[in-house]
């Protein structure tokens, strides 16, 4: 596959790339960066990509780790964060973060790591099955059992908070 033809199709799919992004972050701001990291790495690692069929899926991994290493990254600064309030507060009460989400997202936030990247891609990239599938790297019928189990948690988690 040759430059243009890889920024043709990511072109193509940048709308759902950032879908996926959002989902992941939760921020407008961190999904474009996101994209455009994922979309930079692709260009640059383009020899790495054996069938030219799968650059949609490809592109979508690597912008799944890009996702993750972010949330990496924030968890960490987040828990420096913790530890400086904490010192710093002579009463030793740390300021508690409380969300506003609207109850699915946060119950798709408390969903096992793998359950997550599923039901995101799927519902809120309109992946198929077989495309979440080569995007994670898994079976297709890991992806559906994950589905379904993830669902059914979900149906759990928020029929509780009724």
């Amino acid at each position: 596959m040759n430059k243009n033809e890889f920024a043709a199709r990511t072109e193509k799919i940048k709308k759902q790339l950032y879908r996926t992004a959002f989902v992941y972050l939760g921020s407008e701001d961190m999904a474009l960066d996101a994209v455009g990291e994922a979309i930079y790495r692709g260009f640059m690692s383009l020899k790495k990509l054996r069938q030219a069929e799968f650059c949609e899926t490809w592109v979508t991994r690597i912008l799944i780790n890009v996702c993750k290493q972010e949330l990496r990254r924030m968890k960490r600064e987040q828990a420096l964060e913790d530890i400086s309030e904490m010192a710093t507060d002579a009463a030793g009460d740390a300021a508690e973060g409380v969300l506003d989400t609207l109850p699915l997202e946060e119950a798709i936030n408390r969903l096992p790591q793998d359950l997550k990247d599923v039901i995101i891609l799927r519902y809120f990239t309109d992946l198929t099955v077989a495309e979440t599938a080569k995007s994670l790297e898994i079976p297709q019928g890991t992806v559906a059992t994950r589905q379904r189990r993830a669902l059914s948690l979900l149906k759990l988690k928020l029929s509780e908070e009724e």
